[in-house]
């Protein structure tokens, strides 16, 4: 490896040939040659310092290098020198587009005032480091829920409009266009084409994901390209691209068609599509299917139907069957029958209650005649009561000379007390 050893530090004292900036002025100006070259002095000073970037351009002049580097991150770029025998170190082919890392040494060219950088080892960022960079990506972006299913917004059943970003004229394009218009004739695109790998693919695809996004006649949004190798493919694991697909407010289904490294993308993404005709399928209806489940639904519907309605005429029928439908009057006769026999009943009930409430009658009327005074008049007896009404019950109670009145069985008389007399024998009760 080619190294370059660096000039005297930067706190060196300017040579007679170089130039200050205390030592110019209105009154003595410098030469550009002089400030050129104190350019020069001051960046050879700097020494060689290793670079991670992508190669931009490529362009061998005999047997020189001339390119370009770009940051991984930014628009920052840098122009790169290398020479015969730098070239001929080299153990790799290096092409536009690839990742690398070099080692480079800042030179200033005295007399077209222009700035570069000169290469002096360059080699290629191993896949298993990106892939590991990738992986620490990847759980960065888990970790902060941009992969959650919660997340992901649901395709809509029928889209009116679908944005395809993709390559002008690859496969992909084809495959997603010619697969929709089978399933769905009228389905309608919104195209925006990009590159789909090396440095101008990630803004080109952000520009026109941007610009789909905005567009309120899109429904879905499909990121397509025919597969690749992981190489090509990390362009779909960018975090920016990541980011804009998670933030997006339409739906995105990924198709990239590459089954072993899904890239970042496929995770992000609201649906992902293992192929470009995959992702047709997903997300356009196939018209047929759709004509055929109508179908069936009629039927099942008419068959559910016809079902209710036998069920109802079955139920018409057997109440029609019903006696007292098929003749009203045959109820109103058993009724009328049944009335009869209660007022029957009633009134036999009716007259036993009477003979037994007469009969009864009889016996309390015997009964209060035989308990009746009336009774034991008739017998011969009488009763003897005095002035103020009171009964005589006993000689006691009438005294000699008490006025009294006899009650007889027919009648009464007046008569007057002589006092107690002998008792009369009284009567056996043998």
């Amino acid at each position: 490896m080619t190294t370059f050893q660096p000039s005297p530090g930067p706190d060196a004292a300017p040579t007679s040939d170089q130039v200050s900036p205390r030592d110019s002025g209105p009154d003595q100006p410098t030469s550009v040659a002089r400030l050129n070259q104190t350019i020069k002095s001051s960046i050879d000073r700097w020494g060689s310092v290793w670079v991670e970037g992508e190669i931009t351009q490529w362009n061998v002049r005999g047997r020189n290098v001339f390119g370009g580097m770009k940051d991984l991150t930014s628009d920052a770029q840098v122009n790169l020198q290398v020479w015969s025998n730098v070239v001929a170190q080299f153990t790799d082919d290096f092409h536009v587009g690839d990742h690398v890392i070099a080692c480079l040494k800042a030179d200033y060219f005295v007399k077209r005032g222009s700035f570069s950088f000169q290469v002096a080892s360059m080699k290629h960022v191993g896949l298993g480091t990106q892939l590991e960079r990738l992986e620490k990506l990847r759980r960065q972006l888990q970790k902060e829920g941009l992969f959650a299913a919660s997340r992901k917004k649901a395709l809509p059943f029928l889209p009116s409009r679908i944005g395809l970003i993709t390559g002008a004229g690859s496969d992909a394009e084809k495959d997603v266009l010619r697969n929709s218009q089978l399933r769905w004739p009228q389905v309608e695109f919104h195209t925006i084409h990009a590159t789909v790998q090396g440095d101008r693919s990630v803004p080109e695809i952000l520009a026109a994901l941007e610009q789909l996004d905005a567009d309120p006649e899109v429904d879905v949004i499909i990121i397509a390209r025919g597969g690749g190798d992981p190489q090509t493919l990390l362009g779909f694991s960018d975090e920016k691209l990541v980011r804009a697909v998670a933030a997006a407010t339409t739906p995105v289904v990924s198709a990239i068609g590459h089954e072993n490294d899904r890239p970042l993308l496929d995770e992000v993404a609201d649906l992902r599509a293992s192929t470009p005709t995959d992702a047709a399928k997903r997300v356009v209806p196939d018209v047929g299917e759709q004509r055929a489940l109508v179908g069936q639904l009629r039927a099942r519907l008419t068959t559910r139907l016809q079902q209710q309605i036998s069920h109802g005429i079955q139920q018409v029928e057997q109440i029609r069957s019903r006696p007292s439908l098929r003749d009203p009057d045959s109820m109103i006769r058993s009724r009328q029958q049944e009335v009869f026999l209660s007022l029957s009943r009633g009134r036999d009930l009716m007259a036993r209650g009477i003979d037994r409430a007469e009969r009864r009658t009889g016996e309390l009327r015997a009964s209060l005649r035989a308990l009746s005074p009336a009774s034991t008049l008739a017998r011969g007896y009488a009763i003897a009561q005095l002035a103020d009404g009171s009964i005589v019950r006993d000689s006691a109670s009438a005294p000699d000379g008490a006025a009294l009145t006899i009650t007889l069985d027919e009648g009464a008389i007046a008569a007057t007390s002589h006092g107690s007399t002998a008792s009369a024998a009284a009567p056996s009760r043998k």
